[in-house]
């Protein structure tokens, strides 16, 4: 099946294109006219639309549309395990998120290819004082493919208003994993839970729109109900990571298994479990140290690839 065409130029620079679809209602209560740049003004909206196809034997980048400040580093090969698979690192021009931002980033993964998505550093969601920010993540991935997103912390700063929507089509005889990690804030600064609002929702999907699987995260400190210390959600912790693994090459349980094997003995208040309609499993991670959290996702990003893959995965290098 070939790739679906990209939407032309003027059509990824409107609004209906980078805005969110449906804003949660306490961040669509912030929204207001910035005293700075408004929504839409130059360096306000980065775009990020990427398509990968296989060509001779490895997974290209073979269509690219970028707007600062969100732009990639050139695809790398770096897998000794698995040369085909390409490695692309996702850059902001930025030193971060600010008010009024409007970030859209689309990953088409053709048949068969193999896809690693990180980002170069953690996204920082600058301090607000009108408005919000938002990021919307498209990713689909087609029969056969092998794609993992993988992007890295996301530190929310002093007042800040942020919302991201990841919406995830996989199609059968797919594998996509997709991971997170959010933290209380600034840490080292004894910066923790002062953002003003963080929303985010993870919507993974069959192509004929068939739903997998749903993860909504609604952040409010100091909001009567808002529980953001509670056990559903930090439980007293600095920082909390996800990752969610869809596939059909194991049985849902077996996946688990491997979840729960990987994080036995490292200390770490987790859960793990199957996924809806049993299309694959998941596991929530929290604790104090960054340190061991990333050591964390690690254990477990190397439990799946070896499982679905019979190989180890690169080590990326990332401080």
């Amino acid at each position: 099946m070939p790739l679906a065409p990209y939407p032309p130029r003027a059509d990824r620079l409107t609004a209906d294109h980078y805005n969110p679809v449906r804003v949660p209602p306490d961040v669509a209560a912030l929204a207001s006219v910035p005293d700075t740049l408004a929504p839409g003004s130059p360096a306000k909206v980065g775009i990020l639309d990427l398509a990968f196809a296989v060509r001779g034997g490895r997974t290209e980048l073979v269509e690219r549309y970028q707007k600062t400040p969100l732009q990639i580093m050139r695809p790398l090969w770096i897998d000794p395990e698995q040369p085909g698979m390409s490695y692309v690192y996702i850059m902001a021009t930025g030193a971060g998120v600010a008010q009024a931002d409007r970030y859209r980033m689309d990953f088409r993964c053709g048949p068969d290819t193999q896809v690693h998505l990180t980002t170069q550093a953690a996204t920082k969601i600058f301090r607000m004082e009108h408005d919000y920010a938002s990021q919307r993540v498209h990713l689909s991935a087609e029969a056969g493919s092998y794609v993992e997103y993988l992007p890295d912390p996301l530190i929310p700063f002093r007042g800040s208003r942020f919302y991201q929507r990841t919406e995830v089509t996989v199609a059968p005889g797919a594998t996509v994993v997709v991971a997170d990690t959010l933290t209380a804030g600034r840490l080292a600064r004894g910066e923790r839970h002062a953002y003003r609002v963080l929303a985010t929702d993870l919507h993974i999907s069959r192509p004929d729109g068939t739903l997998l699987a749903i993860d909504t995260l609604r952040l409010v400190p100091g909001r009567r109900g808002g529980g953001v210390l509670g056990p559903a959600v930090f439980a007293g912790h600095d920082l909390v990571a996800s990752l969610f693994a869809v596939t059909d090459r194991v049985p849902a349980t077996v996946l688990a298994d491997a979840l729960h094997d990987a994080l036995a003995g490292l200390g770490l208040l987790h859960g793990v479990s199957v996924l809806p309609r049993d299309c694959g499993a998941w596991v929530r991670v929290l604790d104090d140290s960054p340190i061991r959290i990333a050591g964390a996702q690690e254990a477990v990003r190397q439990a799946v690839r070896r499982l679905l893959t019979g190989r180890p995965a690169p080590d990326l290098r990332k401080p």
